[in-house]
C-alpha cells in the first residue's frame, strides 16, 4: 500500500492527554513510565516545556518507549493505529505508590489503557480514596474485572470499546444506550461514550442525553479522543457539572480533528476562547480564570 506522507509525532494516549490538560489550563501531574532513549529525552522535554510535573515520570532501560504506527486515511481523516507499549507495561501499583503525593490535591485522576490494567486499577483506588473524580478511557480496549469497574465515576469509551466491554461482537449492532446501561450495571457511576461526527451520550442511572457535536472539517481524528478527554476532565476539575464538561469536550475534540498529528492539534486555553467568541457562543466562566485545576 502506498502512502503520500510520513513524519514522527509525539503520541500515546496518557501523554495527549496530559499536554491536553496542561494546555487548557490544569495543573498536570504525570504518573508514567518511558525509557531511556532519544524518544523518552524528547518527551521529557515536551513536558517541562508544556508545564507538566515530570518527577513522577520513570526512565527505565528494560524496555524503549512505546511507539504507535497510525495511518491516517486522507480526505475522511480516518486512522488506524498499531502500538508498541514498551516501558508502558512495566508501571506497576508499586510504582503507584510511591506516587502517592501527587494524588493529594487532585480533583481528577485520569487513566487508560496504555498501562497494565493492574496500574490503571491502583489509580482509579488512589483516586477514589482521596476524593477526586475518577476518569476511565478504556482504550486499547480489552475485558475488565469488576473491581476496576467500580472504581470508575466516569467511564468514556468509543462505540466499539462499549461493544468489547460488554461482550459484544466488535461488528454487531448494538444501540449506545442499551451499551451504556450494561456498563453501569457492571458499576461504573456514569458513562459518556463518544460518538465520533455525532458527538457524545452521556448516561446515568436515570437518565441520558445526547450531546451533537460541532461542525468541523475534519483532517485528522488522531488524537481527538485523547483531547475529548483531556477537555471532560479539565472541566470537571474546574467545577462543571458533567453535562456542562461533556458540551465542552466534545467542542474540544472537535478543534482536534482540524489539524495534522496529535500535539499541534491540542487546543489551548486562548485559542479556545477565540474559537467561542468566533462561534458566537459564550465560554464557560472558569475558562477565563488564573487558577489551575488539579488534574
Amino acid at each position: 500500500m502506498l502512502a503520500s506522507g510520513y513524519r514522527v509525532d509525539f503520541g500515546g494516549k496518557g501523554s495527549n492527554q496530559a499536554v491536553g490538560c496542561a494546555r487548557l489550563g490544569a495543573k498536570v501531574a504525570f504518573v508514567a513510565s518511558i525509557g531511556r532513549d532519544n524518544f523518552g529525552k524528547m518527551a521529557i522535554r515536551l513536558y517541562r516545556e508544556e508545564g507538566i510535573e515530570i518527577k513522577f515520570i520513570q526512565q527505565t532501560s528494560q524496555r524503549p518507549t512505546g511507539v504507535g504506527f497510525i495511518l491516517v486515511e486522507s480526505g475522511s481523516g480516518n486512522n488506524c493505529i498499531a502500538l508498541d507499549p514498551g516501558a508502558n507495561e512495566l508501571l506497576s501499583p508499586a510504582d503507584l505508590a510511591e506516587c502517592d503525593s501527587s494524588f493529594e490535591n487532585a480533583r481528577v485522576v485520569l487513566t487508560q489503557l496504555e498501562i497494565p490494567v493492574e496500574a490503571a486499577e491502583a489509580a482509579l483506588a488512589r483516586g477514589r480514596s482521596r476524593g477526586a473524580m475518577t476518569i476511565l478511557n478504556p482504550a486499547p480496549v480489552r475485558p475488565l474485572p469488576q473491581s476496576l469497574l467500580e472504581l470508575v465515576d466516569v467511564l468514556t469509551p468509543n462505540q466499539t470499546e462499549a461493544k468489547v466491554l460488554t461482550g459484544r461482537d466488535p461488528e454487531a449492532q448494538a444501540e449506545p444506550e442499551n451499551m451504556a446501561r450494561d456498563l453501569l450495571r457492571a458499576g461504573v457511576r456514569k458513562v459518556v461514550m463518544t460518538l465520533g461526527e455525532r458527538g457524545a451520550l452521556i448516561v446515568s442511572r436515570s437518565s441520558a442525553k445526547h450531546v451533537p457535536a460541532v461542525q468541523v472539517r475534519c483532517v485528522d481524528s488522531t488524537g481527538a479522543g485523547d483531547a475529548f478527554n483531556a477537555g471532560l476532565a479539565v472541566a470537571l476539575a474546574s467545577g462543571e457539572n458533567l453535562d456542562e464538561a461533556v458540551e465542552f469536550a466534545v467542542v474540544i475534540g472537535g478543534l482536534a480533528v482540524t489539524k495534522e498529528g496529535v500535539i499541534p492539534s491540542l487546543p489551548t486555553r486562548e485559542f479556545v476562547e477565540q474559537f467561542y467568541r468566533g462561534w458566537g457562543k459564550k465560554a464557560p466562566k472558569w475558562l477565563a480564570q488564573t487558577e489551575r485545576a488539579g488534574a
